[in-house]
Order: C-alpha cells, then sequence, then structure tokens
C-alpha cells in the first residue's frame, strides 16, 4: 500500500528533513520524492509505502498535517486508492 503526501508553502529550511522524519517516525518508507521551488514556494510531493506504518493511516495524515501548521506549511497525506478513484473518471 503507498500514499501520496503533498507539502506547500514558503521556502525555508529543512522541510525535506522535517517531513522526511515524520516519516520516519510512523515507519513509513518514501519510495519517490519530486520537489521544486516556484518563486519563493516550496512545492513536493512524495510517495511513500505504508504496508509497514506503525498507526493508522488516518493518525498518519493527522500527524502530518499538525507538522503542517506547525511549519506554515500545507501537508496533506492521501491513501493511493483515494488519489487513484479520484483521477478516474
Amino acid at each position: 500500500m503507498r500514499a501520496v503526501i503533498s507539502v506547500i508553502g514558503k521556502d525555508t529550511v529543512g522541510i525535506l528533513a522535517k517531513v522526511s522524519e515524520k516519516c520516519a517516525s510512523v515507519n513509513a518508507n518514501i519510495v519517490d520524492v519530486t520537489q521544486t521551488i516556484l518563486q519563493d514556494m516550496f512545492v513536493m510531493i512524495m510517495m511513500v509505502d505504508i504496508s509497514a506504518i506503525n498507526c493508522e493511516f488516518a493518525e498518519m495524515a493527522t500527524a502530518f498535517e499538525q507538522l503542517g501548521g506547525e511549519m506554515g506549511l500545507s501537508i496533506h497525506a492521501m491513501h493511493e486508492d483515494i488519489f487513484n478513484s479520484m483521477h478516474r473518471i
């Protein structure tokens, strides 16, 4: 099972490190990551393997939202099944 994590906000030092640290704390393995800076905005999308996470997915998603609030970013975790359903018409 996989999830997509999106991160958007003003660029600051340590965003990738803190999001990666949160992934490690819930045992989510980062499979792929892409990031860019658009003017002064940081934009990142991660694909993570959640098959061995040590909590419920909803708890993980909430933890990322809380981290985003602490950092002044929008961080959203979406289960791959939901992501695929949203983009299948």
